[in-house]
């Protein structure tokens, strides 16, 4: 049975409301958790399919509310946005010391940890996959169809989700993802404090170990990655992205991998391009069976 929710606030935007809901989440440690949904003003009538959202690090519920400009493609295009926080947050919940931004709060990398210090609160795939879909088609007026996205942080969460459950999602696209983060210090520091030093263990949440193995259904994966991105072209390739590529290639599973010439890492770029993912996901969520 799903728990219940409080609406915190509801804001009209475009031809709908973009509502911020609140929960206790089991997944979390029983944590309060924060999310926002779009709800364009269709469905007053009826149900429509959902993108889920899953921001980059730092992030919050609300970074790609205020920036991505994507609530009058989500009308055009008839599809709900739900817009999770990227890790858990309130009394209790663990963090190194001192708090750095790629690890921790704000940073918990859509994975489920099992460390001992983290495997409490720090189950963001648990999150996304189970417990906050089982919310929102309880409490929402949207169907069972759903497609993910997300940005950097979270385009590795989009991806590697998709990848484990091509059977929940009908599309999965990517901005700036991190693509190979067992291969790259954003991953290698997240993965050695919620998963402990067994490297073999990490593969499990690494896009590119998962799409060289990959036997499921086309996903319709796209991607798209700026060619002036810092974390792409600075001191360290956070990103990765010919690697994941690479490795679609050799096991012939079809990506759209699109880079896209002077964009960079922020949400100028994904404000951009937004319309055309909504617009791609919109295709195979409102497709008949």
């Amino acid at each position: 049975m799903a728990a219940s929710m409080t609406v915190k606030s509801a804001t009209r935007v475009a031809q709908g409301m973009l509502k911020r809901c609140e929960f206790t989440a089991r997944s979390l440690g029983n944590t309060q958790t924060i999310f926002a949904a779009y709800l364009p003003d269709v469905t007053e009538f009826k149900k429509l399919p959902v993108v889920y959202w899953l921001s980059g690090l730092t992030c919050t519920d609300e970074n790609f509310s205020q920036k991505a400009g994507a609530f009058q493609a989500a009308c055009d295009n008839q599809v709900v946005l739900v817009m999770p926080d990227t890790s858990p947050r309130g009394d209790g919940v663990p963090d190194e010391d001192p708090h750095t931004y790629d690890f921790g709060i704000g940073a918990g990398f859509y994975l489920n940890a099992t460390t001992d210090k983290y495997k409490t609160h720090y189950n963001m795939y648990d999150f996304v996959v189970k417990e906050l879909p089982a919310l929102v088609e309880a409490n929402l007026p949207v169907t069972d169809k759903r497609a993910i996205s997300g940005h950097s942080m979270g385009g590795h969460g989009a991806l590697t989700i998709g990848l484990k459950n091509p059977e929940r999602y009908s599309s999965v696209s990517a901005f700036a993802p991190i693509c190979n983060p067992t291969k790259v210090p954003w991953g290698q520091k997240a993965f050695k404090f919620y998963l402990g030093s067994d490297e073999q263990s990490w593969k499990q949440y690494d896009a590119t170990e998962l799409i060289s193995e990959y036997k499921g259904k086309d996903l319709h994966i796209l991607c798209d990655c700026g060619t002036a991105d810092n974390f792409l072209v600075g001191d360290v390739n956070q990103l990765q992205p010919l690697a994941f590529m690479e490795a679609a290639q050799k096991a012939k599973v079809p990506v759209t991998f699109r880079m896209q010439a002077g964009y960079d890492h922020s949400y100028y770029f994904m404000s951009t391009f937004i319309r055309e993912h909504l617009e791609h996901h919109a295709r195979f969520l409102h497709a008949q069976n």
